[in-house]
């Protein structure tokens, strides 16, 4: 196995687990949740749709500290500055994401949800507001270890707040309902946080160091917004036309609703492997020393990802209808599911090397190019969505998704050949 290839599988499989231990807890949150009461589930669904585009659109923002603090992964110490200058955009970033939820309320009287619905929130948009501020105050300790090649320690710290997540998860939710899941969501978070900033100062340079942030660094931060802000704005943008996709889809019917449900469900589980090596890729670009390298590093990262992504596709195919079944008892839902698997597998192999592209310009700190990409290619899909699934139904909208893929393909791929071309490390 060359360099590259092993670089990138030592890097991402520990965050390959993590994110499968995130997984299940948001499983079993749902699971728990449809147990309690229909409406508790829907509530839930409704404040996590704005909670999952919030909460990421902050942790973009802390990436963009990555290809920085790649470069010091032999000077720990200067690595530790720049996340503390990350900390600072990040806090901007969680006071206006924690602004929104606090508003969620709103947002569900302005959208038309019924106010049964809306009545069953409680301090549910609350508690995430609080997360929120919390992992941009406190967050990016992840990131850094990743950045400085020490994975391990970040699946240790994800397992251990997933652990919490579960436990409170299967303790409070039958008793609480939406607001035990709020607790155990906020829970998990403090534990990650703490474990993982514990786990960043064992690094032996590190070891004695405060993590406090000092004195804003407004150039410093200036350099790292320029990389992390338009990672976010890709993040806000994509999420924002993936739930208008979610709204067209409904307009099919109940049973197309239900059945494009189950595929998202199924496309954010083959899309873990891209989204670990997403996280991966950008500090070992960082590190390149020529060109060359850096496009046999990307290679190497759309090889696993694609090796891990058709993987699970190839079971999906083979298996579908004993894994649809895991998620629905509706013969109708089960068969326009399974029909539609093929375009599944299509559509997430595209993604993935969009995610992979979109980590390596990252690593380039050339966001921006990631950014234009989405509103070129989501904003076409925007456009399409509605009349074509009036037209063909939820065939053409998945059709319609596989091809908003290639718009945004093609100009991450320009943006890569045009700056890893010339690409210096210490640029």
């Amino acid at each position: 196995m060359s360099t590259p290839h092993r670089a990138i599988l030592n890097a991402a499989v520990p965050l390959f687990l993590s994110m499968s231990a995130g997984v299940v807890a948001q499983l079993l949150s749902t699971s728990l949740l449809g147990h309690q009461a229909t409406v508790q589930l829907a509530a839930f669904a409704l404040v996590n749709a704005v909670f999952t585009p919030v909460s990421a659109a902050v942790s973009g923002g802390l990436r963009g500290m990555s290809p920085f603090i790649a470069a010091c992964r032999d000077r720990p110490a200067e690595a530790l500055a720049i996340l503390k200058d990350a900390r600072w955009l990040s806090l901007g970033l969680g006071t206006v994401g924690a602004s929104v939820m606090l508003g969620v309320p709103l947002i569900a009287r302005i959208g038309g949800v019924p106010g049964q619905v809306a009545a069953e929130f409680g301090m549910l948009p609350r508690l995430l507001a609080l997360q929120v501020l919390l992992a941009a105050a406190a967050g990016g300790a992840n990131g850094a270890l990743i950045a400085l090649g020490r994975t391990r320690r970040v699946l240790w710290s994800s397992l251990a707040g997933t652990a919490a997540q579960v436990i409170l998860l299967i303790v409070l939710v039958p008793g609480m309902g939406i607001q035990g899941a709020g607790i155990a969501t906020l829970a998990s978070t403090v534990l990650t946080v703490a474990m993982s900033n514990v786990l960043l100062l064992r690094v032996p340079e590190l070891a004695g160091r405060t993590l406090w942030p000092e004195r804003p660094r407004p150039r410093q931060i200036w350099r790292m917004a320029t990389v992390g802000l338009p990672m976010s704005g890709t993040i806000v943008v994509k999420f924002t036309v993936m739930g208008g996709v979610t709204y067209a889809a409904a307009r099919t019917g109940v049973q197309g609703a239900a059945a494009h449900a189950i595929l998202v469900a199924l496309g954010v589980l083959l899309g873990l492997a891209a989204s670990a090596v997403g996280q991966a890729v950008p500090p070992e670009i960082a590190r390149t020393a020529s060109p060359g390298e850096a496009r046999r590093v990307t290679r190497a990262a759309l090889a696993v990802t694609a090796a891990g992504g058709l993987a699970g596709a190839l079971v999906l195919l083979l298996l579908g209808q004993a894994v649809l079944g895991l998620f629905t008892s509706d013969a109708g839902v089960l068969a326009l599911a399974l029909g539609l698997l093929p375009l599944l597998v299509a559509y997430v192999v595209a993604d993935n090397c969009g995610i992979v592209l979109s980590a390596s310009l990252m690593g380039l700190k050339r966001s921006t190019w990631s950014l234009g990409s989405a509103v070129v290619g989501h904003g076409l899909l925007a456009l399409a969505m509605t009349p074509v699934t009036a037209l063909w139904g939820l065939t053409g909208l998945w059709v319609a998704l596989i091809a908003s893929r290639a718009p945004i393909l093609l100009v991450q791929s320009v943006g890569f050949l045009r700056h890893g071309a010339r690409w210096v490390p210490s640029e």
